[in-house]
């Protein structure tokens, strides 16, 4: 992760609340189209906190290990985001 986490955790923090409103209006029995909307708010928001992520690590973990030289690691950063598209996919 960057040094600079404060807007993610700011994005993670708000999609928390979502999730709580999407709980009270369950509670509150709330019509189910309005639920299932914001349900694709929330999926939505994460999605975008994904990608964030997902930039940070090619920009700073596997820049670095590219940077490096070192052939294992440049491997094992390689794998890792193999193993994170394929599940993806399911």
């Amino acid at each position: 992760m960057s040094k600079n986490t404060t807007p993610t955790i700011n994005r993670l923090r708000r999609i928390e609340g979502q999730v709580r409103g999407v709980a009270q209006m369950v509670e509150d029995d709330r019509y189910c189209i309005d639920i299932l909307h914001q349900i694709q708010a929330v999926k939505s928001a994460l999605a975008k906190v994904e990608s964030e992520i997902l930039k940070d690590h090619a920009a700073c973990c596997v820049a670095d290990a590219i940077a490096a030289g070192d052939a294992h690691e440049q491997q094992v950063k390689f794998s890792e985001l193999i193993d994170l598209f394929e599940k993806v996919k399911r």
